[in-house]
């Protein structure tokens, strides 16, 4: 299924970045064993799919217009005007 709303591709995008807090959280919190190595899995997973979507996702489905330079410029046109 192919995802069109661009809202629903923000709040994805969003949910991977949370992801990725709450297992390094968790993974501070807890002691090293097998489960670490499982969160550590899913953390790195996460990060990079927030990665994938503040660089490729919004250019190719949200605005093709802007190109983004890093995450400091991904910050930047989330807060400024020039998204509609």
């Amino acid at each position: 299924m192919d995802l069109k709303s661009k809202h629903l591709i923000y709040l994805k995008g969003f949910l991977f970045l949370a992801l990725g807090t709450a297992g390094t959280a968790i993974i501070i919190a807890l002691h090293p064993d097998w489960r670490t190595a499982v969160l550590l899995a899913i953390t790195i997973w996460a990060f990079c799919r927030f990665y994938y979507f503040c660089f490729y996702v919004i250019e190719k489905y949200v605005d093709g217009k802007y190109k983004f330079a890093g995450l400091l410029d991904f910050i930047s046109y989330l807060l400024s005007s020039r998204r509609k």
